[in-house]
């Protein structure tokens, strides 16, 4: 046999063109995935150049996390059927990936704007300012329920977020209602809540109403947020405005980015009405 006849490949030269050691490939062929076309009497191994595209399928089958073993199986019992369906499950499998990957690339990079837009707020500052409407995913309502249960809203919230890929990267945020902030009871939330920019349909929505809101930035934790609420309400008194239906909160600062608590900061976004 004249290997130089343009149709065999040493194990080097088949090694090199699929960029892999020959070590890979002995075990290819001692596990019987891919074997040499041709053996000659002295022991030397020759491989076709139509394998190469048999082992770029399996070298594809394996970055897509398919097991040798499963190949292997494959590999035993080929046929254009099994092979179209193969193709089949493997295509859904990289649509569902790239769609997990740019839900990530996603939420990086609201993650990048708001520590970005963080570094240059004054946190002892205390503001008026128009908020256009924005659309919230919300968690099943929290007020007044017992610790247990709120574990389990908050375990149930989070479970939606990642199976519904709802998770955008913006803070998960809480509501309160104008009847408990009056009453003092500023961790007594109504829902948790997550800012979905491109709301997709099928799923319940919560838009807020357009308009004015006090905003202000509480460092610490919610063990001492009430002082920040007085400073809040005095800053309303002096721009004669009052409460308006709903108060929302939402970290800057949390674990993420600050190892103590002290130095967490929650952004605080009073609804109000203009007498």
């Amino acid at each position: 046999m004249n290997k130089k006849n343009g149709k065999y490949l040493t194990t080097s030269e088949f090694a090199k063109l699929c960029k892999v050691n020959k070590q890979t490939l002995f075990y290819y062929d001692q596990i019987g995935l891919l074997s040499p076309i041709l053996k000659n009497e002295k022991g030397y191994r020759y491989y076709s150049i139509h394998q190469i595209e048999l082992f770029f399928v399996i070298d594809l089958l394996k970055d897509l996390d398919m097991s040798l073993h499963d190949i292997q199986l494959y590999m035993q019992s080929k046929s254009p059927e099994r092979y179209l369906s193969l193709m089949y499950q493997k295509k859904e499998e990289i649509v569902k990936k790239r769609q997990e990957i740019e839900m990530k690339e996603k939420f990086i990079e609201a993650q990048i704007a708001l520590i970005e837009e963080a570094s240059h707020l004054d946190f002892n500052k205390v503001t008026l300012e128009p908020l256009p409407e924005a659309t919230l995913y919300l968690s099943k309502n929290i007020e007044n329920i017992t610790e247990e249960h709120f574990v389990e809203v908050v375990s149930d919230f989070l479970n939606e977020l990642s199976e519904s890929h709802l998770d955008t990267g913006y803070p998960i945020g809480v509501i309160t209602k104008r009847e408990q902030v009056l009453k003092g009871e500023y961790t007594n939330y109504s829902y948790l809540y997550i800012e979905q920019p491109n709301p997709r349909e099928g799923h319940p929505y919560f838009k807020t109403v357009k308009g004015d809101f006090i905003i202000g930035y509480h460092i610490g934790d919610d063990n001492s947020i009430h002082h920040t609420y007085k400073r809040l309400f005095l800053e309303m008194e002096r721009l004669n405005v009052t409460i308006g239906e709903h108060v929302f909160e939402e970290y800057i600062y949390d674990s993420v980015v600050k190892n103590h608590k002290e130095q967490y900061v929650t952004k605080i976004m009073i609804q109000v009405d203009q007498s």
